[in-house]
């Protein structure tokens, strides 16, 4: 028999410049509101998109490594990404069909998920985590 998990995921991403240095953030939370998991990595150069998607990718990735099973509630700031991965928005730009390529591969090693958009506000932990990795980078 297999646990089952229900978890929430907040992720982040941004970039100082469009493209300029990006990073992303996300934090995995259990049913009760513990935080499981934080992570905020810096990426280099990369738009506000494709450093939303890779804070979605990576978020993702981990609960299918460490709860395999899980239900999944995704919530983000980006209105397109989560869009786009509704299925509500074609993703037209080849930068980023990758990435939501790798996004629903991802998804289909969840029980079941759901995404929705909240704003900056509602995802500030995410968000600091996005803006920590980018302030420990400009500081090397």
């Amino acid at each position: 028999m297999t646990n089952t998990y229900n978890l929430k995921l907040f992720c982040d991403g941004g970039s100082r410049g469009n493209p300029g240095p990006a990073a992303y953030g996300y934090v995995i939370y259990d049913h009760a509101g513990n935080i499981l998991e934080k992570c905020g990595n810096y990426l280099g150069v990369a738009t506000n998109n494709q450093a939303e998607y890779e804070g979605l990718i990576a978020g993702v990735r981990f609960v299918t490594e460490h709860y395999p099973g899980a239900h999944l509630d995704i919530t983000m700031d980006s209105l397109l990404i989560v869009n786009q991965v509704k299925g509500l928005y074609k993703v037209k730009n080849p930068g980023l069909l990758l990435k939501y390529h790798e996004v629903k591969l991802l998804l289909s090693r969840v029980k079941s998920y759901t995404i929705s958009h909240t704003y900056r506000s509602d995802n500030s932990l995410a968000d600091s985590l996005v803006n920590q990795a980018l302030d420990s980078q400009s500081q090397v």
